[in-house]
């Protein structure tokens, strides 16, 4: 049977991701409809507002000009996620940070500086200053274009900071007006299934019963198709991730207030805060383990992060199942963000990992339904590696710092806590600086600059390799370039906040 009805449950920045993905790739195709069915009742997460450089050829892939987006979503540029108190306070004093950089050197420089650095018995300046003049720049708090640069083009590689229902919505009507998208709001209130299993149509308390042939569940946390309905099991990775709730909040800023050019991530006794700007508020998340923190000491220590800004503001918790589903593709229904999974949102990965799927699906997505087993087999196999090495990624920023502070910074580096494939790469690069060869896969969701900022930002200990005379002379080189790049760059680049105000203004050039 030709699949000629595609229906993606559930709104919120998933499910119009996925509408835009699979609408533009089934435009292609004659006869075939693509309806988004979104509840009337229940709000979507909206905290999701952190994305990696990959959102950028995404929204231009969409035909969506980067200035509207900056206008319509209240953006800010992120070029950078700044840990602060990931390391022990005692040990490295009060500049006791790290920068994991969007902008990413040649692969000369990243091998021959990084072993440049590991040999600099003074380690003066951080592995991300020896590697990127964007460190200069996230500092100075200035923004990585100019308003002279084209849409999606800068001096250096960014991501963004949204308001999650602005994007949504935005996503909403480009997916309906560019790529005949059909919007339905109603509330799903059975699911029914065939002999075989399959989900044969759902039922609606607006709308009566509406048949597909293919359905996509970004139905959220509910996970109503590929869980309540296909009763697909949840792979929990709570004994590796031991951060299990969130407390956030928004706080209103002032219009003359710096936007820092980076998301900031500040760790405490048992998680850590993100504190992300965009152009009129903030947006914070205490994240942390009510394992090893009650949640009445969770709202203490988030008052007094935010101090005198608190005014009276109300915290929404929460709760944090973390893992993935067995299968990502079951039968006639494949599911996409937090439907697929959750894991804490160090490193922006809801959204990065949603894009991702979302792209692989259009890639090689179904014509008919002979072809679903031999398609659910290729993409359940892709997008558990990605899972898999997404959550190692994570799990490295607790298990190599020095913290010993609590009970949660000790648990972490518990072997029994710490995947094998991450214990392997971790006793490999004591040993030799990683490479590229390390990262095989084209699923590698992070790959070896990720990996190198963070570990060396946290003063991984490889042991430093022999350095030639003619290398480190070269290395002396390109750092007197990179700090003669560093002073060009600030100042050509504009303040952070004066460049969102004048593209709301002027907007940028085109594409």
């Amino acid at each position: 049977m030709n699949i000629k009805k595609v229906a993606i449950l559930g709104g919120g920045t998933a499910g119009w991701l996925a509408a835009n993905h699979i609408g533009k790739e089934l435009l292609k195709r004659k006869g075939v409809s693509v309806t988004l069915i979104e509840s009337p009742d229940i709000p979507p997460i909206g905290v999701g507002e952190g994305t990696v450089p990959d959102i950028r050829n995404t929204l231009k892939t969409f035909g969506i000009r980067e200035d509207e987006f900056i206008r319509q979503c209240d953006a800010t540029f992120k070029q950078s996620i700044k840990f602060v108190n990931w390391m022990d306070k005692k040990k490295h004093g009060e500049g006791n940070f790290f920068h994991h950089l969007f902008d990413m050197p040649n692969p000369y420089d990243t091998k021959h500086l990084t072993q440049h650095w590991l040999n600099d018995k003074q380690k003066s300046k951080s592995h991300a200053q020896y590697l990127s003049s964007q460190h200069a720049i996230c500092e100075a708090g200035l923004a990585p274009k100019s308003i002279t640069n084209a849409q999606y083009e800068g001096e250096l590689a960014y991501a963004y900071h949204f308001n999650a229902g602005k994007f949504a919505q935005l996503l909403s009507c480009n997916a309906k007006d560019k790529f005949s998208v059909s919007h339905v709001h109603t509330n799903v209130t059975q699911v029914k299934l065939a002999n075989d299993g399959t989900i044969a149509a759902l039922v609606t308390d607006s709308e009566g019963e509406l048949e597909f042939d293919f359905y996509i569940d970004c139905s959220g946390f509910e996970s109503l198709l590929i869980d309540k309905a296909l009763k697909v099991p949840f792979v929990d990775v709570s004994d590796t991730l031991l951060i299990n709730s969130a407390l956030v909040v928004q706080v209103p800023t002032k219009e003359d207030d710096d936007i820092p050019p980076y998301t900031l991530a500040t760790a405490h006794q048992a998680g850590w805060i993100w504190d992300i700007a965009l152009t009129n508020r903030r947006g914070v998340g205490f994240v942390y383990s009510n394992n090893h923190m009650t949640d009445e000491q969770a709202h203490e220590k988030l008052d007094r992060y935010l101090g005198a800004s608190k005014q009276g503001l109300s915290y929404r918790k929460i709760p944090m199942r973390v893992g993935y589903r067995e299968k990502f593709w079951h039968k006639n229904c494949v599911a996409l963000g937090l439907a697929q999974g959750f894991l804490e949102p160090l490193e922006a990965t809801s959204i990065l990992l949603t894009d991702f799927s979302a792209k692989f699906l259009t890639l090689r997505f179904p014509s008919s339904t002979e072809q679903l087993e031999q398609l659910e087999t290729r993409f359940n196999h892709a997008m558990g590696y990605a899972w898999e090495r997404t959550i190692d990624f994570i799990k490295l920023h607790y298990c190599i710092s020095d913290r010993t502070d609590s009970a949660f910074w000790v648990a972490n580096k518990s072997d029994d806590t710490i995947s094998e494939s991450l214990k392997e790469k971790l006793s490999l690069w004591e040993e030799f600086i990683p490479v590229r060869d390390d990262f095989f896969s084209q699923f590698e969701v992070f790959y070896l600059e990720n990996f190198l900022f963070v570990l060396y930002g946290m003063h991984f200990n490889t042991k430093a390799p022999p350095c030639t005379s003619a290398e480190h002379e070269h290395c002396l080189v390109r750092l007197q370039q990179r700090a003669e790049i560093d002073q060009y760059l600030i100042n050509k680049l504009p303040n952070h906040r004066a460049l969102l105000d004048k593209i709301k203004q002027y907007g940028l050039q085109s594409i």
